[in-house]
């Protein structure tokens, strides 16, 4: 049977809600090509911290005193780096720098902790995990006196090079699954983030709307945006969420690490709603504005396409679920198209919810005619 997910799990991710809330608004000051490529960067940071300390606590979290102390002690400086995480391109960004440094020390003790109790014949795979966190943890320090612009595309290599060799180590490891990792209460734990993620839709529509003139219009356009967040949700709640994924190490890979650029999307999105209410009396969508909405809407329907093989019921109905995937790549592409006409604000919301219906009623209605949709008691 699996276990509940804990009290200071839940206490854990809600910090995340703060520092993802601060990224955001960085972007809704900034929607450009420059603050959305820094605004990337910075979520994908949060995203492998949040990641490291999910996994760490799924394989070897316990109910102790040394576990609680260790994950307070990453709450604190992940509300701290929440300070500094809007204004990266400044000094702010050499303090976070820091602070993300020393994180990632606080995690390689975590895991060396682990690292040490292993038998010699099973820490191959644990060294390698070790090696890569030691490496990002000198490029943290190196990037400290570096100009923001140097400074950040560090931080974009980090990322990149985080995520592959994670990846890397993750398929070797499980090639041959020697025991349980992918656990109902695991697939909990990346959904109750990616509806953290779904809350920034909400905020940027409420932002948006506080601080503008409000008329039927920009009402309107708003209540299109969450109609948007909406369609995210409910895409993932019927195509991923509460399905467990294989346990091979290629799937397992894929379903983790498609999660990063689904929930940037998202986050995206929802800093992007300030940008489109803010606009809603104009007759066409600003560039950047446009842009924004249709790649996040893309990036969050290609991200399910890749997730949906990883999945382990795939290979039962595999003519369903490429069908499905079909559905989302022209969709995804619609979208791009529509983000590229820049039509009103409340035009472009209005499309891109339709597309998100119709990827949903699609899916929806295959899954139920096949009987693969899953309940909240019955999760396969």
């Amino acid at each position: 049977m699996s276990r509940r997910v804990s009290f200071l799990e839940l206490y854990y991710d809600l910090v995340y809600v703060v520092l993802i809330g601060q990224a955001s608004h960085a972007l809704t000051e900034n929607i450009s090509w420059t603050g959305t490529a820094t605004f990337a960067v910075v979520f994908g940071l949060v995203w492998i911290a949040w990641l490291n300390g999910t996994l760490f606590y799924q394989l070897h979290g316990r109910e102790d005193g040394h576990t609680r102390a260790l994950f307070f002690l990453q709450m604190l400086l992940l509300s701290l780096m929440a300070v500094y995480v809007s204004h990266v391109d400044g000094e702010d960004g050499r303090t976070l720098a820091v602070l993300y440094a020393v994180l990632l020390g606080l995690l390689s003790y975590q895991w060396y902790s682990v690292y040490r109790r292993d038998p010699p014949e099973l820490r191959r795979t644990p060294r390698r995990y070790l090696i890569v966190m030691v490496i990002g943890f000198v490029m943290f320090v190196t990037s400290v006196p570096l100009p923001a612009s140097a400074r950040l595309a560090v931080w974009a290599v980090f990322v990149v090079a985080w995520c592959s060799g994670e990846c890397a180590v993750l398929i070797l490891w499980r090639s041959r699954p020697s025991y349980e990792v992918v656990t109902e209460t695991l697939v909990e734990r990346f959904a109750l983030f990616t509806i953290i993620v779904l809350g920034e839709v909400i905020v940027g529509v409420v932002g948006g709307l506080v601080d503008i003139d409000r008329n039927l219009l920009a009402t309107t356009t708003g209540v299109l945006g969450l109609v948007i967040g909406f369609g995210f949700w409910w895409n993932y709640a019927d195509l991923v969420s509460r399905r467990l994924p294989r346990e091979v190490g290629h799937s397992l890979a894929t379903w983790i690490f498609a999660h990063l650029p689904m929930t940037m999307a998202v986050a995206g999105g929802g800093a992007g709603m300030v940008g489109l209410v803010s606009y809603a009396d104009q007759h066409r969508s600003p560039a950047p504005v446009s842009w924004l909405m249709a790649g996040s809407v893309a990036l969050m329907l290609i991200s399910l396409v890749v997730l949906l093989p990883a999945l382990a019921d795939y290979d039962r109905h595999p003519s369903v679920y490429t069908s499905v995937q079909a559905v989302l790549v022209a969709a995804s592409i619609v979208a791009l198209l529509v983000g590229w006409l820049r039509p009103a604000p409340w035009l472009l919301a209005l499309i891109l919810v339709l597309l998100l219906l119709t990827t949903w009623a699609y899916g929806f209605f295959r899954w139920l005619r096949l009987g693969l949709l899953i309940n909240e008691d019955n999760v396969a």
